[in-house]
């Protein structure tokens, strides 16, 4: 199965386009981790992680960052927790943002099969000789990608949205993007990154990306809604997996959850910001034909 159709199973399995990140800090994780190395910890949280939102999303999103940051242990933890993932049938897509020079990001591009995951991110700022090895190899292992084109943060437009023959852009990107994911079946496994902080400029995105699986992150934490969600997606709502990850990961330290549970119930805090994130979703409209 090509990515693109493995990432809909998921979908109408759980019934959910929720993609919860994991983005661990060690310093802020529920007691119950303290004791050992922050990798350790990280690790464990994960675990515990998964298994509360198994079966509630699509997919999980680790930030290589958060890992790499903790040096070789770290790394060891995000391999674990890739296995974690992979052994509770959840999809994994590696936010790893990798982008360098043809012979580099052919060796970039072979991250999926190396660490065992299903989909990673990567920037096509230095065009189609850099982007399309990655392209290149998700579609010998049928494994996904997700370029970056417009994203999340405040300081996105700097250069994204700047004109370019007229057009911003990221409309330049999109198209470059949809060039590369052409081909059978129904959506492209070369999908975006599209922010649901932006949604004016994801439904010119969509427009010219119609076949494409957009990666929406900015969902909770950082100010994106399922309104924001909803305006990447196509007519039918179909097209697009959201991501939250403080909102869920760390649901209990935030409200309502952290007065409703505490850390002594982040479990169920988990549970219940997933929950809730999925109804949002689904009353805006999102997936709609997917799920019908």
């Amino acid at each position: 199965m090509s990515f693109a159709d493995r990432l809909l199973a998921a979908v109408r399995a759980s019934k959910s386009v929720a993609v919860v990140g994991l983005d661990p800090r060690p310093d802020q994780l529920p007691a119950e981790f303290a004791g050992g190395t922050p990798a350790d910890a990280v690790a464990a949280f994960n675990r515990a992680l998964l298994e509360t939102v198994a079966g509630k999303c699509c997919a999980v999103k680790p930030n290589a960052a958060f890992y790499e940051r903790l040096g070789p242990a770290g790394m060891v933890a995000l391999a674990s927790t890739l296995k974690s993932a992979r052994e509770r049938g959840i999809l994994t897509i590696a936010d790893v943002k990798r982008c360098d020079v043809t012979d580099t990001a052919k060796a970039y591009a072979e991250w999926c099969g190396a660490w065992g995951c299903d989909a990673i991110t990567a920037a096509p700022w230095l065009g189609a000789d850099s982007s399309l090895p990655f392209v290149e190899a998700c579609n010998a292992a049928g494994t996904g990608v997700f370029f970056l084109v417009k994203t999340s943060n405040a300081g996105s437009g700097d250069f994204q949205d700047r004109e370019v023959a007229g057009e911003p852009l990221f409309l330049h990107v999109a198209r470059a993007v949809s060039k590369w994911g052409e081909g059978p079946g129904a959506w492209s496994p070369v999908g975006a990154v599209v922010g649901a902080t932006h949604p004016e400029q994801a439904v010119k995105i969509r427009a010219a990306m119609p076949r494409t699986v957009f990666l929406v992150p900015g969902y909770g934490a950082q100010g994106g809604t399922a309104a924001g969600v909803r305006a990447a997606a196509n007519a039918k709502g179909d097209g697009v997996i959201a991501v939250a990850g403080r909102s869920v990961a760390m649901a209990w330290t935030r409200e309502p959850w952290k007065s409703k549970f505490g850390e002594a119930k982040w479990r169920e805090a988990v549970a219940a910001s997933l929950d809730e994130m999925n109804r949002d979703l689904a009353g805006a409209g999102v997936a709609g034909g997917w799920l019908a």
